[in-house]
């Protein structure tokens, strides 16, 4: 179990770079904005939760958890009402595997280990249950492309939702609300006051405080807004379970097969890395 862990974590070093495109380089956003999306919050609320289909901003909401309250309702179901869900489902998935063929190059975009990367990325993305894995399970739902490029990306952001959902039941079960997990993300990352991170600064002083002042409480941060010892070890163990949660797709895999796809993917990653996937 502790080896299956530690490959979850290496796999999500190595997968994340793939899923960022989405976020960071520019072809995602120029698809999204191509339909007619008003921003980059409606493309990216309208995309993300079309798996789940036409569901009420309340679902939405609960199922990303790290959004402030009202913040998927300024999105959805607004960002559906003209444009489809599948559309912009589909302007998603040719934006992010255009920003890594135009990241990655020609040679490497076509090359063997791309391809035999995304057909054991896939391998392990359709391999595990669904149970509980509410993200995940609307990933699931979907036709896995079949150019290899957009293939790799589809199932890299599997497995990213399937973590993603283990990570909101490591966070619920620690009692760390959404918000509150986005200041101790900022900590980590040692961005100083944590009220200041980009996820969280357009808050409301007052809840912002609120959120501040309930750590406090706790022992979880300082009175200078930095981790205690008690806040360390507790987002240690947050992030432990989340890898736990997370090995299971990887479990579908032998031995071989993950030492190969590890090895495929490092030469991928490492490229995306030094673009920082835009």
């Amino acid at each position: 179990m502790a080896a299956m862990t530690r490959t979850a974590r290496r796999m999500f070093e190595l997968l994340e770079p793939i899923c960022l495109v989405t976020f960071f380089a520019t072809e995602c956003d120029e698809e999204l904005a191509a339909l007619g999306h008003r921003g980059y919050w409606d493309g990216y609320f309208a995309s993300r939760a079309a798996p789940l289909g036409r569901v009420p901003a309340e679902v939405v909401h609960a199922a990303f958890y790290s959004f402030a309250e009202g913040e998927a309702a300024r999105h959805i179901p607004r960002a559906w009402e003209k444009i489809p869900p599948e559309a912009s489902l589909a302007a998603r998935e040719r934006g992010s595997a255009a920003s890594l063929r135009r990241i990655l190059g020609d040679e490497m975009a076509g090359s063997p280990g791309l391809l035999r990367a995304a057909d054991l990325t896939t391998k392990a993305a359709t391999s595990a249950p669904t149970e509980g894995r509410v993200m995940y399970a609307g990933m699931r739902t979907l036709e896995v492309p079949g150019d290899p490029v957009a293939r790799l990306w589809h199932s890299a952001t599997m497995l990213r939702e399937h973590r993603g959902d283990g990570h909101v039941a490591a966070l619920v079960g620690a009692r760390i609300g959404g918000t509150e997990a986005h200041v101790l993300s900022a900590i980590a990352m040692g961005i100083h006051p944590p009220e200041s991170f980009g996820r969280i600064h357009h808050l409301p002083q007052e809840r912002l405080a609120a959120v501040m002042n309930g750590l406090r409480e706790r022992g979880i941060v300082d009175v200078d807004g930095r981790f205690t010892d008690a806040g360390r070890a507790l987002r240690q163990s947050v992030e432990d379970l989340t890898d736990d949660l997370a090995a299971a797709p990887y479990e579908a895999l032998s031995p071989a097969e993950l030492d190969e796809l590890i090895a495929v993917l490092e030469p991928i990653t490492a490229k995306l890395a030094a673009a920082g996937s835009k």
